[in-house]
């Protein structure tokens, strides 16, 4: 199998292809191929910035002992099918997304809040195949606490529906149409998180009214944002 590159930490020898690991101490190759899932390859195996850098992290994840999911089109990680990590990538960046990552001591202070909004999820970003190598030690670190703190059932408290900010456009459109009010009031409050965050987004009056008059339909629907 071709390889593009090796690199060596901690006594463990990464390839950027990601797809074989051998070490002194701890030779894996055979477990962590293995745990891969074929449903998830295609998203290895496309052209992406950031190939080397996923497979690496594929790679060091589930020599961790995770499950390999596919899940929202990306590489999922669970324990005891819950959801524990995620790969994904950005313009900028590659990260690790932990689910419950509110939760974890942070202890590196590494992670990252990705909007105001988010409230459970964090990430540790990375912009190069070297830089997780020379975090490895600590990626594995947090992947372990994470996976226990799925063991251990934490669950992170999260803000009620009437916590969020409503934006004034579409308080406006509640108080002047009884029918849209009583037909939000009776969505889900997943569905109405996701409208209130979706106009308060917008930083200008213009674009929340515009979003806000385009969403009417589909909330006197009984429709959530991204229902179809």
């Amino acid at each position: 199998m071709a390889t593009t590159s090796v690199s060596k930490k901690n006594d463990y020898f990464y390839y950027a292809s990601g797809s074989q690991i051998r070490g002194t101490k701890n030779p894996n190759a055979k477990s962590v191929n293995a745990r891969m899932n074929p449903k998830v390859d295609f998203f290895f195996n496309k052209n992406s910035k950031w190939q080397d850098e996923y497979e690496l992290l594929r790679t060091i994840i589930l020599d961790c002992g995770l499950t390999e999911e596919l899940k929202w089109g990306k590489p999922c990680y669970t324990v005891n099918g819950n959801n524990v990590v995620l790969i994904h990538g950005f313009k900028d960046y590659c990260a690790l997304l932990f689910h419950k990552g509110v939760l974890l001591n942070d202890a590196e202070d590494i992670l990252v809040q990705q909007t105001k909004n988010v409230q459970s999820a964090r990430q540790i970003r990375f912009t190069d195949v070297e830089q997780i190598n020379d975090m490895m030690a600590v990626i594995r670190s947090y992947i372990f606490e994470a996976v226990e703190v799925e063991k251990a059932g934490l669950e992170v408290p999260m803000k009620k529906t009437s916590d969020f900010e409503i934006a004034e456009e579409f308080r406006e459109k509640l108080e002047a149409i009884p029918e849209l009010k009583e037909a939000f009031e009776s969505l889900t409050p997943g569905r109405q998180r996701g409208y209130l965050l979706h106009f308060s987004g917008a930083k200008q009056s213009k674009t929340r009214t515009s979003r806000v008059e385009k969403c009417i339909p589909d909330i006197l629907e009984g429709k959530g944002l991204n229902d179809r």
